[in-house]
């Protein structure tokens, strides 16, 4: 610990030294930090202030989006300054604050899209127990074990950085502070380091994707026996997901699962985790769902104080009703398993998810 105070601060070496590749860099992040805050604030609040917060895949989306929002904040102002800063330097303590915090919020969302695909694998395979299953209790438990899960995962990163004695060159290759690039500049053996920073973050990142895409796995073998319109309804709820899930976990199994080695494209990778997926996790969400298109809609009117015509105002959630019914109808297989007495809960909703 001593040894590691040795240090007081780091430079980030970013992308280019080039001045001209640091001035696109910091309008092309500028643009993309912007649309972040906008599109993920946008989902939350929607969702917060419409009846959708009230079905368990929207509730964990409304979350999703304050994680995206809190997970790149982490890094993406501190990437934009560097880029037109003249010293590129931060210090020991907001080094490891940053990469506590990454790995925190990184942690919540990977629980985060763990628990939208148990409500998709419930909604599909298990309709007429939806309700009892994907309880508001149940979701708020998932949601508190998502946020411990995150805190043990980071604390574990924290605690392998923060006993590292760091004595050799200051200068970290990329453009926040990680586990991998601080363990090239420790003078001591970090092997052993190595394969803990493995089990943690790899591992975890791995068993992970494996129980994502069995989920699915399960989601395609029920699917086989509805009808061709039913499957492919049923399966138009999973696609925003799926997509998200391959985007994310992707470029973080490249960089976690193999041994303790940094390389120059790990800087390229990073950005789909930190900045590529938060930016476009609200398109993918909403482009092709009636029902968040609504409840933005909805929030619109809201903050200008105009109403609009009520009569088409009707008719707009008669289609959203609708749309939800159809939802409720595919998520039990086959629309004759719901009976007059079944009720569906609203959480099964959400047809273009």
């Amino acid at each position: 610990m001593d040894g590691s105070r040795n240090v007081t601060q780091f430079i980030l070496l970013g992308f280019s030294p080039q001045k001209e590749i640091q001035v696109f860099c910091f309008f092309l992040f500028l643009l993309c930090y912007l649309a972040i805050l906008a599109g993920n604030l946008l989902v939350s609040v929607s969702i917060t202030f419409s009846p959708l917060f009230h079905q368990p895949m929207y509730f964990f989306l409304c979350y999703l989006s304050l994680s995206d929002l809190c997970y790149t904040s982490t890094v993406t102002p501190k990437l934009i300054v560097d880029q037109v800063a003249t010293e590129k330097s931060i210090s020991y303590e907001g080094c490891m604050a940053q990469l506590f915090a990454m790995h925190f919020f990184g942690g919540i969302e990977v629980f985060i899209l763990t628990g939208m695909a148990y409500d998709r694998y419930v909604a599909i395979c298990q309709p007429l127990r939806y309700s009892s299953i994907m309880s508001r209790p149940r979701c708020q438990a998932m949601l508190a074990a998502s946020c411990a899960g995150g805190f043990l995962h980071s604390f574990g990163q924290f605690v392998l950085a923060i006993f590292l004695p760091y004595c050799g060159p200051r200068r970290i290759d990329h453009y926040f502070c990680d586990v991998y690039p601080l363990l090239k500049l420790a003078c001591t053996d970090t092997s052993r380091m190595g394969f803990l920073v493995i089990a943690n973050s790899g591992l975890m990142g791995l068993v992970t994707f494996v129980v994502l895409l069995g989920s699915y796995g399960v989601i395609l073998s029920t699917v086989r026996s509805f009808s061709l319109a039913q499957r492919h309804k049923a399966l138009s709820t999973c696609t925003a997901h799926v997509t998200v899930v391959l985007l994310f976990f992707a470029p973080l199994l490249f960089i976690y699962i193999r041994p303790a080695t940094t390389r120059p494209e790990d800087k390229v990778f990073a950005l789909f985790y930190t900045i590529l997926v938060p930016m476009l996790n609200p398109l993918i969400y909403t482009l092709r769902n009636a029902e968040m298109k609504h409840a933005i809609r909805r929030l619109w009117s809201r903050i200008t104080g105009n109403q609009g015509n009520p009569s088409k105002n009707t008719g707009e959630n008669d289609q959203v009703n609708q749309s939800s019914r159809e939802s409720a109808g595919t998520e039990c297989g086959n629309f004759n398993l719901c009976s007059k007495n079944t009720t569906i809960h609203p959480g099964g909703g959400g047809s273009h998810l």
